[in-house]
């Protein structure tokens, strides 16, 4: 046995290294030709049915609009029926012919069966889920005051697509429809006081890799990589360290740093063309993918930038990150950040 791994230790970097030099410029040039082909050929979703979790703000209130631009009819689904109510209202007013509201927490599996029950019930097909709702944890290990606490980061941002896709697959696939997956360039990139949701947001990424595998062609899968994206998360809003969900503008500024946060009208728009063009993949903003090649192939120096910028000295409060002193003296929060990131006004029920 060991013979065969030294043997194998020898011969595989060299074979992969020559067959990916032959394959990849085809393989690039095939892709290409297929991407031209989805844009020209995109999916109409006009009279489709489409599930979408979290809509009640953010990109989940978004990709209603887009959909409902398109003529999709919606099933709207969130825990604030209220926001969900206002987001139908306008959806409708948009080009929505039907707009169906669930008031549903998705970390409990007999809310997502109830979704997708009430789904079936009233339009009798499914044809494009979006898995979009999801909740930030800022804090670090050694500071969360009880670890448990954070379950629910995982019990939203995971388990919460993972019912969903189990109760709406049968359905998907008699429609040959799509999932749409709101993971995150959080998947990689390992950002300080974000342990939780980084670990969350790649675990979905996981999952739903595989999934591609098991339903193979019956159900598309769009996997959605936003870097920061203007929204409640970007507003403040998160699980503090003491496990309450709190709104604090300072760490805000603490996470998002020098980031400049896309608006959510054009992030929203661009999942829903990547969705009806068929794409596997999607980064948005478009460049926020090079920190992908970053983290692969310099992973030493992300870690030293995100010292630099996140991380004080022992003792110093967390809002005395450099990165918000340069935003901070230097005005570019002004420049960086949307209006509505800069005063925010988070919904509530």
């Amino acid at each position: 046995m060991e013979l065969i791994h030294t043997f194998l230790n020898l011969v595989t970097p060299p074979f992969t290294f020559f067959t990916l030099l032959l394959l990849l410029p085809p393989f690039q040039i095939l892709k290409f030709f297929l991407s031209i082909l989805g844009s020209v050929f995109t999916e109409d979703v006009a009279g489709k049915v489409v599930i979408i979790t979290g809509a009640s703000s953010g990109i989940g209130e978004h990709l209603a609009y887009e959909y409902a631009k398109r003529g999709a009819r919606l099933v709207l689904a969130a825990r604030r029926e209220r926001s969900l109510q206002e987001v139908a209202e306008r959806a409708r007013d948009i080009g929505a012919p039907d707009v169906v509201v669930v008031r549903a927490d998705v970390s409990k599996v007999e809310d997502c069966r109830r979704i997708v029950d009430q789904t079936m019930n009233h339009f009798g097909r499914l044809d494009h889920l979006v898995n979009n709702a999801g909740v930030m944890s800022v804090s670090t290990l050694e500071e969360a005051e009880d670890v448990t606490d954070f379950k629910a980061i995982m019990d939203i941002n995971f388990w919460g697509y993972a019912y969903m896709t189990k109760f709406a697959a049968p359905y998907l696939r008699n429609s040959q429809g799509r999932i749409v997956v709101l993971s995150s360039s959080a998947s990689w990139l390992p950002g300080p006081r974000m342990s939780f949701y980084n670990a969350s947001k790649a675990a979905v990424a996981q999952f739903f890799e595989t999934l591609r595998i098991e339903f193979g062609p019956d159900i598309g899968i769009t996997l959605v990589m936003p870097g920061f994206i203007e929204s409640e998360l970007t507003q403040g809003k998160f699980v503090s360290k003491a496990g309450k969900v709190e709104v604090d503008q300072d760490m805000r500024d603490v996470q998002v740093n020098i980031n400049p946060i896309q608006r959510v009208e054009s992030c929203a728009k661009a999942i829903v063309n990547s969705a009806c063009r068929g794409e596997r993949y999607l980064t948005v903003p478009a460049w926020f993918r090079v920190s992908f090649f970053w983290k692969t192939f310099c992973p030493e120096v992300l870690e030293w930038l995100y010292r630099l910028l996140y991380i004080t000295s022992p003792g110093n409060s967390s809002k005395e990150a450099f990165g918000k002193k340069l935003v901070d003296l230097t005005g570019a929060k002004a420049v960086l950040y949307p209006e509505t990131v800069q005063t925010p006004e988070t919904k509530k029920d």
